[in-house]
């Protein structure tokens, strides 16, 4: 049966005009609109991008009106008969619209650094005030007649302590040298105080060097950019994917630090393909825009090219000159780009460290930056300190290896993490197998039908002809390339050039491909032998592939697990493991307990971090810089110190309230300690929301003792705005200690003079007094009701203070 209308519905609508990103035209066009009647309204999924276009208006000094709808659309239109015009944002733009795929289920919440450091019964820790022990699990004591729970720990002599789990920060899970049981403390020994002391002392002399060589830096005089200009905005407004917002908040932390008067040295660790490149772009045209040339210095003459075509690529509308030297370049190419160099007609220049040598000089250099510096020599890194001194300075990394992170820790560079990955990016199909022609055969079919190529990573260039053969025999009709660094430069670069340009389906080589070869359309990667290489170069290895929105998949080959030392075999499951998006941060902290914390921070460290655990030793190593800066250093932080606010870093409260997570209500103890430690974590009141509502959705209605614990967690908060260390709430009597250091500079803060001054004109009215000891000053109150009396007393000097 066929239906039939007489009915014509007519439509008086066109597509949205180009306007080919010249807005002296949009503007023009939103002016005829308007005069003829029309309403404009401008779509984008972002909000930012209101802001860019507004910006870019004002500057141009253009009068114009439009609605901004935060819904996006794929096409803009125009309708006649309504008289409106629907414009999208990334048509104005020039970018790809993508459509928002949905998210399947995502590991990072599953796998995540609590999971890494779950404590199980018998596992080693370490009690910041005590030492090492053995794990006990949790145990429900009796205080003052009400049950609490605490965590037991068994030391040497099967001596115990009970740790509140209002105290779970003191304990950390004990990281030391792999294979090695350490040993446990004996409690009321002073051993334990002394081995910190000394660890402090020594850590204090590596990190009095480093704040040395920071406030060298900023005593410097560098260069203070300008704001953004109008070409900056339409710059970042025209990349073509959206923001993440770590790489916003990243990009913003980069050009607040390129605005100040000394020199920047930021470091941006971020997995492999999140945009760290972006970020780097964005600096260097800010850069070129204040007429500074900039030096981009790379490990890899392979990555020199890469960046080369990105930068040129990214940067094709806008009056720059990119270009790049490294060992494929001639003599004559050389010379002839270092006197455009000289001259300043070149202002960006990318290179490997053929850019430190003596020969090279710039007219005026702005900014420099830095791609994966682990990768360079301890010369080329003193090269590189010369030419740092007063030049902004930007590091990328993407293996977030804990030194490059402890020197950030250590306030001697300052640190953005780009941990959100580009949307509608997939994890990577990660699997470990033995070497099997028959599966590199289905493999390979699989991704070349679908129109994508492959990486065969096989790291002996001897063998590396007869992999070639191999996989020419058992896949006669694909085109297999082959790749390694002891090739002529020249035809090495044609092989690169051609794969890239989808010449060649296969591209056997060696770990040449690791950093930073940028192939969207190559989404498999096998790795011969996988077991022969170290966790961070697997970790770089297959993130080479799965840089676009299609299925990736990285196959590890190696024999059989049962004929591998152990640490091959824990480096290929954690890279199994650790197949997520961003999950570079996990494989870090799985290399610390693969090779022992040690062998990473420097011979003259690993005695120390063996005796103490790494956690403990971050503890201290964070403690002695805050004495460093607030001591020896005051004069140099005093901004920071100013902005501080709060000296108290963990609060103790012990009490005889019922406070706990009852067993009845969650029955299964791992996920008890799990809950306290989640606890331990949240900092504000949306936290202890959120935490609740969860509770209550997979347990049921919270029980009062639950209710306590959050207040006991409030208490924390604002003793710690207070400056109390501790906090004593038993028999009806609160004790309250203030900062147990006597020389720390909270005594002199106007802060801790504010309290004294209210203390003494209101203590009496409220019931309180100060006690002082030779050791401590502490507030005492004799007859308290409740938690919550406690809570608004402190409330009340903290809202006298303010």
């Amino acid at each position: 049966m066929s239906l039939q209308s007489s009915r014509v519905i007519a439509f008086h609508a066109k597509p949205q005009p180009s306007f080919n990103k010249n807005f002296d035209l949009l503007i023009r066009h939103l002016h005829e609109m308007k005069a003829a009647g029309y309403e404009t309204y401008i779509c984008s999924e972002n909000p930012k991008q209101f802001d860019r276009l507004a910006a870019i208006f004002r500057e141009l000094k253009a009068d114009v009106q439009f609605m901004p709808v935060e819904i996006p659309i794929h096409e803009g239109f125009i309708d006649d008969d309504l008289k409106i015009e629907v414009l999208t944002d990334h048509q104005i733009f020039q970018r790809y619209h993508q459509y928002k795929i949905r998210q399947g289920f995502s590991k990072d919440t599953a796998l995540n650094y609590r999971v890494l450091r779950e404590l199980a019964p018998g596992d080693y820790v370490t009690h910041i005030d005590h030492g090492i022990a053995k794990f006990a699990g949790l145990q429900t004591i009796d205080i003052g007649g009400q049950k609490q729970e605490a965590v037991r720990l068994n030391f040497k002599n099967n001596d115990i302590v009970y740790v509140s789990i209002h105290s779970l920060h003191k304990i950390s899970k004990y990281l030391g040298k792999e294979g090695e049981a350490p040993q446990l403390s004996k409690l009321g020994s002073d051993a334990w105080k002394q081995l910190k002391a000394r660890t402090k002392r020594k850590i204090k002399d590596i990190a009095a060097e480093l704040i040395k060589l920071y406030a060298a830096r900023r005593a410097a005089k560098g260069h203070a950019f300008p704001p953004d200009d109008v070409l900056q905005t339409e710059l970042e407004a025209s990349f073509l994917y959206e923001d993440t917002p770590d790489q916003f908040k990243s990009t913003q932390e980069v050009k607040a630090d390129m605005e100040k008067e000394y020199p920047m040295d930021r470091l941006i660790c971020g997995d492999v393909g999140f945009g760290k490149t972006e970020v780097a772009i964005r600096a260097a045209f800010k850069a070129v825009a204040d007429g500074k040339q900039v030096a981009v210095l790379v490990p890899t003459t392979i990555l020199a090219l890469q960046h080369w075509r990105t930068f040129t690529e990214r940067l094709v509308d806008f009056p720059v000159t990119v270009d790049y030297i490294n060992r494929f370049r001639s003599a004559k190419e050389k010379k002839g780009i270092l006197e455009k160099l000289k001259a300043g007609q070149i202002d960006i220049i990318i290179g490997t460290h053929a850019l430190l040598g003596k020969e090279v000089g710039f007219k005026d250099l702005g900014l420099l930056i830095v791609d994966e510096e682990q990768k360079f020599g301890v010369a080329s890194k003193e090269k590189l300190r010369g030419l740092k001194v007063n030049v902004d300075t930007l590091t990328l990394t993407a293996t977030p290896i804990p030194r490059t992170l402890q020197f950030s820790l250590m306030a001697a560079r300052d640190l953005s993490v780009i941990r959100t990955p580009p949307p509608n990016r997939q994890p990577i199909h990660t699997e470990i197998r033995v070497f099997d022609e028959d599966l590199i055969q289905e493999v390979i079919h699989t991704e070349v039908n679908r129109g994508g190529q492959v990486y065969f990573v096989h790291n002996r260039v001897n063998d590396l002809p007869k992999i070639v053969e191999t996989l020419k025999r058992i896949c006669p009709e694909t085109d297999v390339a082959m790749a390694h660094g002891q090739m002529d430069p020249e035809h090495l670069e044609k092989v690169l050039v051609d794969f890239i340009d989808r010449k060649f389906d296969v591209l056997a080589c060696t770990n040449i491909i690791e950093t930073g070869l940028d192939i969207p359309n190559a989404n498999t990667i096998i790795i011969n032998r996988a077991d022969m290489f170290g966790l961070s170069d697997l970790h770089q290895l297959r993130g080479r592939v799965g840089r676009s929105n299609q299925k990736a998949y990285c196959y590890l080959f190696a024999p059989p697990m049962s004929v591998l030392t152990q640490e091959a075999r824990k480096r290929l499951k954690t890279i199994e493991e650790f197949s997520d998006l961003g999950s570079g941060f996990q494989v870090a902290m799985r290399d610390l307990d693969i090779r022992g914390a040690g062998n990473l921070l420097g011979g003259e460290q690993s005695g120390f971090i063996a005796d103490i655990g790494f956690e403990t030793y971050q503890k201290i190593l964070d403690e002695a810089i805050q004495e460093l800066k607030e001591t020896e250093f005051k004069d140099i932080f005093q901004e920071e110190i100013a902005q501080k606010g709060t000296y108290v870093r963990d609060v103790t409260i012990e009490t005889d309230v019922e406070m706990l997570i009852p067993s009845e209500y969650v029955t299964n103890t791992q996920e008890r300690l799990n809950l306290y430690t989640e606890l331990n974590g949240i900092e504000n009141e949306e936290g202890i929301t959120s935490f609740a509502q969860r509770l209550q959705d997979r347990f049921g209605k919270l029980p009062s003792p639950v209710n306590a614990l959050f207040d006991g967690l409030r208490l924390q908060w604002v003793c710690k705005k207070i400056g109390f260390e501790r906090l004593i709430l038993k028999g009806g009597k609160l004790r309250c200690y203030f900062l147990g250091d006597p020389q720390s500079s909270f005594y002199s803060t106007e802060h801790f003079l504010k309290i004294m001054t209210f203390l003494q004109k209101h203590g009496r009215i409220m019931g309180v007094s100060l006690k002082q000891t030779n050791k401590e000053l502490i507030l005492v109150q004799d007859e308290v009701r409740s938690l919550k009396s406690v809570k608004s007393l402190l409330e009340q000097i903290i809202s006298a203070i303010d």
